[in-house]
């Protein structure tokens, strides 16, 4: 060949060589060879040196090395090839710093690696070790989890994603949440139908469960159900009926202790066994006598069984491990419905036990709880449930929890509950504490129960925004905005999908749990059998990020700000949704506008915004985006203001959001507080909300109080004294553990008036 003569190559066999066609790429994914990356390369060592390009020699070598070569080829090797016919050129100058740079780049690829696994050795805190505040990234296993994401993550990128999903993705424009997790094929969360675990019992691999008898058994099990299966899952675990799943298990309880009576006292008391209750309260037996001692004698008896029950089941889901990191299970329970003696004597003493605290009288950080708030159940004077209603207001008013889901509004209705049925909470809402919400459903029963988010993916509306500030007209920037976010939003939705198609992939084996007892259709699979068939149940979620500033970046004003900006908001997360709804048609899953619960991603968006952009007032000024739709948390308003803006959005973000309120001192004694709070998410239409308030931790000792300011502990002397927080919808126990982005967010909170 002409071009060898000219370089002063020998001739290459031809049986041995040909022209390349595909690249090994270091990870081991193989790729279309591209030439010009030769040329590039060869480019950026000239220009090191005092001669500069030679842009015939570098076309030359390119064209040797792509003509000449193997078929397919490594990195490694087409470097060496390189180097070699570098150093047979008169430019060996050029070979000199070509190997130089080789050498730099292999370098600061272990030494990235490097950086980052001493960071988690030396406990160092950053947002490494704190992207995620539930999990105790310091000890021995939390370690090995943090070594093991961020291995992963860079797998995930080079093996599992379409080049143009990786792009964006690496533009900042989308970020996909849970990607450590991607590799596994799990998904990231269910409502646990517990009434199959109780009554069949299940296989954990090592050991099976029988049926639960009695209450006791059934509230072990509830936990343990949860935390196997947060093993075999990404996200967290709910119970979305427990009062109605537990309530049999008062009544056989109340039996047992009539039994134990019988025993006792050689009498026969079964017309006892199935006597009408009107509630499950302690009383003195006082001057009770025969029957009716018996029977209230019983009924105390099993009101302390039941309490026990309840306290035992809020510790152990403060206390029971799950997966790496002294991580405790992501746990959730939805109640308040259930009307019957048993259902009540359940939520009551669910209540009364969180009330009282655990171990030094502390707040339970898990399980979430979640008031499920309905018309003619439990919210209204005369309502059978009302004074359990009450209750839950004053448990808030101290603890945090419940929060409230609004089963009135609009969309968290189902024509199929009717009050007289007793299963009617199959066609109840139920939510993941954190506000992942599951209900609608295009392929079976419109339910939340044994279904789930299969996973979600979050757009930066605010890059997008940014990138058309430079349009001076304003109608033209908006159209231009809504071009990049219909571009950014299909790159979301088929990455969904292309994770689905992966997902789809895992056995029924690998969810021994799930896939056997929980998720709805899972009863049919073969352990052999693949997840395909089923999946399809849970939904996808198209998340966002920082409404509030992409309104400041378009037209200089967020949602709080003005109307104009209230009513381009609706338009944008309007656009999300019919999107969403086309993509479901498109690709035949569910999708839905996730209110993005924002940890880690508070801050890295912005970071990266910030570096490119600069800090534009308003917009990247801070640490973090302001959570999905939600009104900046330093934008002074009231609770019914907060209210009105953010209601709107709650019907158009059916993959989950919340509301919250926050409110300046202590709340402990004010309950109508958080009466106040429920009775706007009622007029407004919203569907789940909470209450943030003070509450001072002592963490040696676990004393808690409601000062504004506490820096010594009254009970101990301690000044090791923490405020107990709500970080995007769970509490943290410690703020020790909350990323930078997420403590300057806490640090701009301002409290809202009622």
């Amino acid at each position: 060949m002409e071009l060898t003569t000219t370089l002063g190559y020998q001739p290459l066999k031809q049986q041995e060589h040909s022209m390349i066609q595909t690249v090994v790429k270091r990870d081991g994914r193989i790729v279309g060879f591209n030439e010009e990356k030769i040329a590039a390369a060869i480019r950026k060592a000239m220009m090191q040196t005092e001669l500069g390009e030679d842009i015939k020699l570098i076309n030359r070598i390119t064209d040797h090395i792509a003509l000449n070569g193997k078929s397919q080829m490594t990195v490694e090797e087409i470097q060496d090839a390189v180097e070699n016919e570098l150093m047979k050129s008169s430019r060996k100058e050029v070979a000199r710093a070509y190997i130089s740079y080789r050498d730099k780049r292999n370098v600061a690829r272990k030494a990235k690696t490097h950086n980052i696994f001493t960071e988690i050795i030396e406990a160092k805190s950053n947002d490494i070790t704190r992207e995620n505040a539930n999990m105790n990234a310091d000890t021995p296993a939390g370690m090995m989890m943090k070594f093991a994401s961020e291995s992963t993550k860079p797998f995930v990128d080079d093996y599992l994603l379409s080049e143009d999903v990786k792009n964006a993705v690496k533009k900042g424009y989308i970020h996909i949440h849970d990607k450590d997790y991607y590799p596994t094929k799990s998904l990231t969360c269910v409502q646990h139908p517990l009434d199959k675990i109780l009554d069949y019992g299940f296989s954990a691999g090592h050991g099976e469960s029988r049926p639960a008898k009695r209450i006791e058994t059934a509230s072990i099990l509830g936990c343990i159900s949860m935390e196997t299966v947060q093993n075999e899952m990404h996200g967290g675990q709910a119970i979305p009926a427990f009062d109605f799943y537990l309530a049999p298990y008062v009544r056989s309880s109340y039996i047992e202790e009539v039994k134990v009576l019988e025993n006792l006292n050689g009498e026969d008391y079964s017309n006892l066994y199935n006597i009408e209750i009107e509630d499950y309260i302690s009383k003195e037996l006082g001057d009770l006598k025969g029957i009716e001692r018996i029977k209230q004698h019983a009924i105390n008896r099993t009101v302390n069984r039941v309490h026990q029950s309840m306290e035992a089941f809020i510790h152990n889901m403060n206390t029971i491990h799950s997966r790496g990191g002294n991580q405790v299970v992501f746990s959730s329970v939805n109640y308040g419905t259930d009307t019957s003696a048993e259902g009540r004597c359940i939520i009551r003493e669910m209540l009364v036990s969180t009330y009282e605290g655990v171990g030094n009288g502390s707040t339970a950080i898990f399980p979430i709880q979640i008031w499920k708030k309905k018309r003619g159940v439990n919210y209204l004077p005369g309502d059978r449930n009302y004074d359990l209603y009450q209750m839950a207001c004053k448990v808030t008013a101290k603890r945090f929890f419940p929060n409230y889901l609004n089963l009135d509004a609009t969309y968290n209705q189902c024509d199929k509950w009717k009050a007289d049925d007793p299963k009617r909470y199959e066609y109840e809402v139920a939510t993941m504490g954190c506000r992942t919400r599951v209900f609608e459903n295009r392929f079976g029963k419109k339910t939340s129960i044994g279904r789930g988010n299969l996973s979600f993916t979050s757009v930066n509306i605010v890059r997008l925004a940014i990138e058309c500030m430079s349009i001076e007209n304003k109608e033209e920037r908006i159209a231009k905005f809504f071009e990049k976010l219909d571009a950014t939003l299909a790159i979301a939705a088929k990455q969904l999908h292309e994770r689905f198609n992966f997902q789809k992939t895992a056995l029924a084996k690998q969810f021994p749990l799930l896939m056997s007892r929980l998720w709805i259709g899972s009863e049919k699979l073969k352990p052999n059998d693949t997840i395909e068939s089923v999946i399809n149940q849970g939904t996808l979620g198209v998340g966002f990020i920082g409404l509030a500033e992409c309104l400041k970046a378009l037209i200089g004003k967020h949602h709080g700000e003005s109307e104009e900006a209230q009513q381009l908001g609706l338009k944008i997360v309007t656009f999300m949704r019919d999107k969403c709804n086309d993509f479901s048609e498109q690709y035949s899953h569910g999708y839905a506008v996730l209110a993005t619960p924002a940890e880690g991603l508070s801050g890295s968006f912005t970071r990266r915004d910030k570096k490119e952009f600069g800090i534009i007032p308003g917009v990247t000024d801070r640490e973090y985006y302001t959570n999905s739709s939600h009104v900046p948390v330093y934008f002074k308003c009231t609770a019914i203001e907060k209210a009105k803006i953010e209601a709107p959005y709650h019907e158009l973000e059916r993959a989950g959001h919340i509301f919250y309120v926050e409110i300046d001192g202590d709340a402990t004694h004010n309950p109508d507080v958080v009466a106040s709070v429920v009775d706007m998410m009622d007029k407004y239409n919203m569907g789940y909300g909470s209450i943030n308030h003070n509450r001072n931790r002592c963490m040696d000792c676990g004393y808690e109080n409601a000062d504004k300011e506490m820096t010594k502990c009254p009970k101990c002397g301690s000044e090791n004294i923490d405020k107990l927080q709500r970080i995007t919808g769970y509490l943290v126990g410690t703020t020790d553990r909350w990323n930078r982005a997420k403590l300057s967010e806490l640090n701009d909170r301002t409290t809202h008036s009622l």
